[in-house]
């Protein structure tokens, strides 16, 4: 039997009869009555500004109660609720720094930890000199005194280069490695030699910081060396081309600008 081909205006043709009088809807019909129809396309409305319905932290004063709140979330700095207590402190602004270097004295390492997280997030900048002192404080458990650290350079670098100094001469190779490390974003001319004197750190990791931060902030070049392999020994006799150079250069010597990232074409 000779197949007969139909086409698309006789299916519709079909359809139409057919619904008409009962015989095929869209959703019984067999696959190969079914044609395909193309809705026309309808863009998505332009996008709108949504309002902004954030609370901006508090400038002003605490009041009494607000004063009392924020210390009755001290305690909440450890726990399940520590999230929501430090955007509590977030809220009530940096009037609420006090209270928070309150909590740098508190039993709990979570506590004082929490603490100096939130002062990075509020950007207490009023709170550095207590940042400091942590972080220069030889009873205090590394992880916050590098923390500590870290956060004061972040507010206010100016300040720091004394705190560089002391951890620097710490006890503790992971101080003295943070000092090192956080050194670099320290533009200030009074790191380098406290960075020159520790490239002849017992600890590699420690000399190889010194090393990297140095070359961040001056982009000096010195002969090569094999830092990487190198005993202390090695170190001392080539840390004297460091100290030949500053002692030529402290006097007219800048920080150059750091770098600017590459712009993407």
């Amino acid at each position: 039997m000779k197949e007969s081909y139909v086409g698309p205006i006789a299916v519709v043709a079909f359809l139409c009869l057919t619904g008409a009088a009962g015989g095929v809807d869209a959703e019984t019909a067999p696959a190969q009555y079914l044609w395909p129809v193309q809705v026309p396309y309808e863009a998505p409305p332009g996008n709108q500004d949504a309002p902004d319905v954030s609370v901006p932290p508090n400038t002003n004063p605490l009041s009494p109660e607000e004063l009392s709140r924020a210390e009755a979330l001290l305690p909440l700095l450890e726990g399940k609720q520590e999230f929501w207590a430090m955007g509590e402190f977030v809220h009530l602004g940096e009037s609420s720094v006090p209270v928070l270097v309150k909590a740098l004295t508190l039993p709990s390492p979570r506590v004082r930890y929490n603490a100096i997280e939130t002062l990075s997030m509020m950007k207490g900048v009023s709170g550095v000199p207590a940042l400091l002192g942590t972080a220069k404080d030889v009873n205090e458990i590394p992880r916050v005194r590098e923390h500590a650290l870290r956060v004061a350079i972040r507010l206010n670098p100016s300040l720091v280069p004394e705190a560089i100094e002391v951890m620097a001469a710490d006890l503790n190779p992971s101080v003295r490695k943070a000092a090192a490390f956080e050194a670099r974003y320290v533009r200030h001319k009074a790191v380098i030699p406290v960075l020159i004197s520790i490239i002849t750190d017992d600890e590699r990791f420690v000399a190889l910081s010194a090393l990297h931060s140095l070359w961040i902030l001056t982009r000096h070049e010195t002969e090569f060396h094999d830092w990487e392999t190198s005993t202390k020994q090695d170190r001392a006799v080539w840390v004297s081309e460091w100290v030949e150079w500053w002692n030529d250069n402290q006097q007219v010597f800048e920080i150059p600008e750091p770098p600017r990232p590459k712009r993407k074409s």
